[in-house]
């Protein structure tokens, strides 16, 4: 018998393009696509990884852009994950930054083949040989400097060393002799996903094997979908409609014949520490209570991580829910359930009888397209929040042994002193296990059926409280 012969061709290069916020990663790929998409990112900065088809010299290369924020890092490190190459971005008039070794860091935790970009030569102060020297100081070793990493001045502006780039980058795919085979069928990673309000879950996916065309379907995570594109092959980036359940961010997906096959195929994903979890329901009755929208999936671990950097040592943060698409009426009930809750968007939308919803519960929504103005609102709005709280003194703890006869704002309680004292006239807070839940005023105060001023440490009495609470053996009184 003869074995199936395995149909091996050479596959276009898969780069992702990382380094430091606002050194230019971006304005390079512009360049090089000859568009100007830079402009069209909210603040002008990378907020999605974006995965674009280039053709140079008549061969096709597969770009990967990446943000540089810091928030952001586990964005970079699925793009790292995903290519066979990959082009660190320094600005050579600022030099190394924090996450400029924090990419370099995740490069070299994926064992790519790398080159180094100097951009911004350009600039009056730009100066390669300085941040060369800087790189050196940090282990990473460019020719020239005791090392083997390539280095290019580029110049996004002008286009200055582009060309020399890209002739590095087509030698470094050519020595790692990238092979797929177009008879398979597909198979990849999930880019980003995300709730379309018109065509439902979409997913770009990156293939990285195989072949898949139309009548196929996908299947990733617990998602299926129907392929409808006429086809498409290795390391081509694609967009998928209609899964029935949201890929992760991360994630790989695998193609197939039927949707019973594809069907077969989908399980729980395991643990993926390059994967975002999608809601997250939780307790939230102290501190700030939020439900974070996002676009993009991968954007959730990114904004929550900024906005876990606002939490103080008076204020922590919950989340009762994390997901993507636009603010939806359950979203508005399920904040009003809550104490102090926010809704916070990121790249989403609210319609007016959602909005509407929201005001008639109260519940405060803020909406922005970039990351850093998300978590500057939420700190100013605790700072707003820590000023209001009156800082009061706790003069005494009781606990309520018994209960009396009520009327409908009024109950006489017999407790017992636990700290501190008990003083007539004073305002009171009611707790039951351990949280708060009311308030009154105490109008009178006996010992041994004898008025009193006060009750000290130890002491057993009755009183009388004015509150709409009703009180019960077990409860404590706190007063202040």
């Amino acid at each position: 018998m003869h074995s199936k012969k395995v149909n091996l061709v050479a596959r276009p290069p898969i780069v992702v393009v990382m380094g430091h916020i606002d050194h230019g990663k971006s304005k390079i790929l512009d360049y090089i696509r000859n568009t100007n998409l830079v402009e069209k990112e909210a603040g002008g900065i990378t907020q999605h990884i974006g995965a674009y088809e280039v053709k140079v010299k008549d061969k096709l290369i597969t770009f990967l852009d990446t943000p540089g924020h810091e928030a952001f890092s586990k964005m970079r490190q699925r793009g790292a994950k995903i290519a066979d190459i990959a082009i660190l971005v320094v600005a050579s008039d600022e030099g190394v930054k924090p996450q400029t070794l924090e990419a370099y860091e995740t490069i070299k935790e994926s064992k790519i083949p790398f080159v180094i970009a100097l951009n911004k030569t350009d600039k009056p102060n730009s100066d390669p040989e300085r941040v060369k020297g800087q790189l050196t100081e940090k282990q990473i070793f460019v020719e020239g400097y005791g090392g083997k990493v390539p280095a290019v001045n580029v110049s996004a502006k002008t286009g200055e060393g582009i060309n020399d780039l890209l002739d590095i980058v087509s030698l470094l795919a050519e020595i790692e002799n990238l092979k797929a085979n177009p008879d398979e069928l597909a198979a990849g990673f999930v880019v980003e996903s995300h709730m379309d309000p018109k065509r439902g879950i979409t997913a770009t996916l990156l293939i990285q094997n195989g072949t898949m065309k139309k009548g196929n379907f996908i299947a990733s995570g617990k998602g299926v979908a129907p392929v409808r594109i006429e086809g498409a092959t290795f390391s081509s980036p694609v967009e998928i409609v209609g899964f029935d359940e949201m890929p992760e961010a991360g994630a790989e997906f695998k193609t197939f014949n039927t949707k019973n096959e594809a069907e077969s195929a989908i399980s729980i994903p395991k643990d993926n520490p390059l994967s975002t979890p999608r809601i997250i329901l939780g307790d939230a009755t102290d501190g700030i209570s939020l439900i974070l929208k996002t676009d993009f999936s991968g954007s959730l671990e990114a904004v929550e991580k900024e906005i876990l950097k606002t939490e103080t040592k008076d204020t922590k943060i919950k989340f009762l829910r994390k997901d993507t698409g636009d603010i939806n009426e359950d979203d508005v009930k399920l904040a009003s359930s809550a104490k102090n809750p926010f809704i916070l968007g990121f790249n989403v939308k609210i319609n007016p009888s959602v909005k509407e919803l929201a005001e008639r519960f109260n519940i405060v929504v803020f909406f922005s397209n970039i990351i850093y103005e998300i978590s500057e609102w939420l700190e100013n709005k605790i700072k707003e929040e820590e000023k209001c709280v009156e800082k009061e003194e706790i003069l005494g703890l009781a606990k309520i042994l018994k209960t009396f006869n009520r009327t409908k704002n009024r109950g006489v309680v017999g407790g017992r002193v636990v700290s501190g004292k008990i003083i007539d006239g004073k305002r009171i807070k009611i707790k039951r296990n351990e949280e708060e839940i009311g308030g009154g005023k105490i109008l009178e105060l006996q010992k041994n059926k004898t008025p009193i001023k006060e009750a000290k440490e130890g002491d057993e009495f009755g009183a009388m409280i004015e509150t709409k609470t009703e009180i019960t053996a077990g409860d404590e009184i706190m007063v202040l």
